[in-house]
């Protein structure tokens, strides 16, 4: 990896974790569009996972007392099955699938309620929601607006909804690293993995960036919170659709 390149994914990383430190989602989709411009699919997979794990961690530690552990619980039994599936399919995208699956995943934010009236503290919601969510992580990269499609019409409030949002992708980050660094690995050992300093960079800014987005987010409404996160992501999903299509 050269030190230009390291740079732009460093410089990147602060912006993106600011922009999910606010509304929890969005900066990993923009993260990841940059991260599959300049590095192998599979190097772009492991990079996002480590970066956002951590993000996720931090932000889920820094708003532990808002967290939702039983949803949390039930998220994690939907996500078990999910990740046998993936890895008996042994199924990986190239690039511009993964642009494609990008787009396509913002877009769901406008999916009407009346054909999906989603609450993730609904029984079984929350078991769906960690199948699917999952399994579209793992293979996309990011899965963020589907996973807010289980929140924004939830009773929780803005800190509750980020919080535990966090945690849950924690643990699809977790299991999106193993799943694609276990080809890599088979393939030629631990040569072709990220360099460990990039993730050693990495961490600081993710802090600082959520941690500045936290305190942006203690000023919005829950209102202005849900609407503003929907526009955000439409336009970021425009992008990625334009790139799957070769138009940038």
């Amino acid at each position: 990896m050269t030190v230009s390149t390291a740079a732009i994914l460093l410089v990147t990383v602060l912006v993106t974790t600011f922009i999910s430190g606010m509304f929890g989602m969005a900066g990993g989709v923009i993260f990841m569009g940059v991260l599959a411009a300049l590095v192998p699919v599979a190097s772009a997979m492991i990079i996002h996972g480590a970066v956002q794990m951590f993000s996720n961690g931090y932000r889920a530690w820094l708003w532990r007392s808002h967290i939702d552990w039983s949803v949390f619980r039930r998220y994690a039994a939907g996500s078990v099955a999910a990740v046998a599936l993936l890895f008996a399919l042994a199924w990986r995208p190239d690039q511009q699938i993964v642009y494609l699956l990008l787009g396509l995943t913002t877009l769901l934010v406008w999916l009407p309620k009346r054909l999906a009236d989603l609450d993730i503290q609904r029984r079984f919601q929350a078991e769906g929601a960690g199948f699917v969510v999952q399994a579209l992580n793992t293979v996309a990269g990011v899965a963020g607006p589907l996973l807010d499609l289980f929140f924004v019409r939830t009773a929780m409030t803005r800190q509750a909804i980020v919080a535990t949002k966090a945690v849950t992708q924690v643990l699809a980050h977790f299991v999106k690293i193993v799943f694609w660094s276990v080809p890599v690995i088979a393939a030629s050992g631990t040569a072709d993995l990220p360099p460990w300093w990039l993730f050693a960079a990495a961490i600081p800014l993710t802090m600082l960036g959520t941690t500045l987005g936290g305190h942006v987010l203690e000023k919005m409404t829950d209102v202005d919170f849900k609407k503003w996160m929907r526009y955000i992501v439409t336009a970021i999903g425009a992008v990625m659709l334009l790139k799957a299509a070769g138009w940038m």
